[in-house]
């Protein structure tokens, strides 16, 4: 068996490892998105319209990594047994 802080550091590496990929897909959306607007250059009743649904497209992405982040890290508790029960 594992000693207790070799537990501790395995699960808090997978911890960082979960939140570093997350973070560059984020870091990855609110730039990406901001410099591909512009090839989206289309206007509706004559105002541009691509800045603002490139933008709640990017809320989407946001939202959906909140929820992949809880979704992983309650996996992460569950495997190293340090789970809520909720």
């Amino acid at each position: 068996m594992s000693s207790p802080d070799a537990l501790v550091r395995r699960r808090w590496r997978a911890c960082l490892q979960i939140t570093g990929v997350l973070m560059a897909i984020g870091c990855g959306v609110t730039f990406g998105i901001a410099y591909f607007a512009r090839q989206l250059s289309f206007s509706v009743l004559g105002w541009p319209l691509s800045f603002w649904v490139a933008s709640q497209g990017a809320l989407v992405m946001y939202l959906a990594l909140v929820c992949l982040y809880a979704w992983a890290m309650r996996r992460l508790d569950e495997r190293f047994g340090v789970d809520e029960g909720i």
